[in-house]
């Protein structure tokens, strides 16, 4: 497409090709089948199921067998303008035009930025891996991304090897799991003491570490990786400490050598879109939207309203990332862009389920690790919490069971 035909374009735009993406647009057409709609996204806007990635490497699922469709073939099904491989620089709200480069361009260092306009806009940009600086970029991976996992597992594939997993929320520990029934060695790192411990209580979470050492998991809860470098045999040595130990005081880190290490330690929204638009968002938890329409708050022109949808969103001060809401939330969008009368979007915290066959770990409602959790059931093989807010009503409710023994 020129430049000139990019200019002329408008209608709803969408940043980012994820699953919140996809259900902005699949939620659109149902409704309206010409509405114009372009997705603009950095990567080639393929269709996959994001969660898989959490269990495809014991599963030898490579990258081409989670995609459901390639972003050329499912643009055509749903009659949209696909900007694949492009960068959004900048997103002038006043004028209601993003800034765009293709890093398919030669040269797109010296070639002036496209401009593409729009009515109505969507941030479904999604959230990036944190990288603290203990975690150089070029030794460390991460698996939020289909390319990124594809890569990783090309390198696993040579048979088994020893990966250091850094956090031990629900993602690093899925993954643990499935690298294990890989055949790898797995070592899982945690500033916390347990597992999920910035989610449940320590009576749950101590379960759960249990259950995952049973497995054959190194846990080393309550340290920090204080350094990843790269030695002669091309080894990785992982240097890590107590979290509460003194970091001027002449006391080594321990250290151990594995193949890989992977970054889990949490996501982070990208200030540069956001900042550019005028609207509100925290970095940890993302975009602020309207509670009952996802518009986000902005400075800005109230008849071109920005929307902002999975990932990168939050509703009162809390991030939305999870998979089940994504399409009551984009039904809620499309509705509010195509001018429907609607309720407005109701939001209900989805089941958080770990996907993990060494335990049961299921939990409804809003779950925080310090709070009035009271214990319902207890026994070797189950445990049953709810959390009581102020008023001493159920705010979350925490189901864990261990799994069922084979019958001989």
């Amino acid at each position: 497409m020129s430049e000139e035909n990019l200019s002329a374009q408008a209608g709803v735009v969408i940043i980012g090709a994820g699953l919140a993406g996809w259900h902005v647009i699949d939620a659109i057409r149902s409704k309206d089948k010409d509405i114009p709609i372009t997705l603009v996204t950095a990567d080639d806007g393929d269709r996959y199921h994001k969660p898989m990635l959490t269990m495809a490497i014991s599963q030898n699922k490579r990258p081409e067998d989670l995609v459901r469709a390639t972003g050329v073939d499912a643009a055509k099904a749903a009659n949209i303008t696909l900007l694949a491989n492009t960068q959004v620089s900048d997103i002038d709200a006043t004028n209601q035009q993003l800034h765009l480069i293709s890093a398919l361009r030669s040269d797109p260092v010296y070639t002036n930025y496209a401009t593409i306009g729009y009515d109505k806009l969507v941030l479904a940009m999604g959230a990036h891996p944190i990288f603290p600086k203990s975690l150089p970029q070029d030794l460390v991976w991460d698996v939020n991304h289909i390319e990124r996992f594809g890569q990783l597992q090309e390198q696993l594939a040579a048979g088994s090897q020893s990966v250091a997993i850094v956090g031990a929320g629900m993602v690093g520990t899925e993954i643990a799991e499935d690298l294990l029934k890989a055949g790898h060695k797995v070592t899982l790192i945690d500033l916390n003491e347990a597992p999920l411990s910035q989610m449940l209580p320590a009576k749950a979470t101590a379960r759960i570490a249990k259950a995952i050492e049973s497995q054959g998991i190194q846990f080393l809860g309550g340290y920090q990786v204080t350094g990843v470098t790269r030695d002669d045999d091309h080894k990785l040595q992982v240097s890590y400490a107590p979290l509460d130990s003194d970091n001027e005081s002449d006391e080594p880190s321990e250290t151990i050598t594995v193949d890989h290490v992977i970054a889990s330690a949490g996501l982070l929204v990208d200030a540069k879109l956001p900042t550019a638009a005028g609207i509100d968002f925290d970095r940890r938890t993302g975009i602020v939207v309207d509670a009952a329409t996802l518009r986000t708050q902005s400075e800005h022109s109230k008849s071109a309203y920005i929307y902002a949808i999975g990932d990168c969103m939050s509703i009162d001060g809390v991030a939305c990332r999870y998979v089940a809401p994504l399409r009551a939330q984009a039904a809620t969008i499309a509705d509010d862009i195509l001018g429907h009368e609607h309720e407005g979007y109701e939001h209900k915290p989805p089941m958080i389920r770990l996907k993990n066959k060494a335990i049961s770990v299921m939990v409804t409602g809003v779950p925080q690790a310090q709070g009035n959790w009271q214990v319902k059931t207890e026994s070797a093989d189950e445990l049953i919490m709810d959390l009581l807010n102020e008023s001493n009503k159920v705010q979350a409710t925490l189901t864990i069971k261990a799994p069922a023994t084979p019958s001989a």
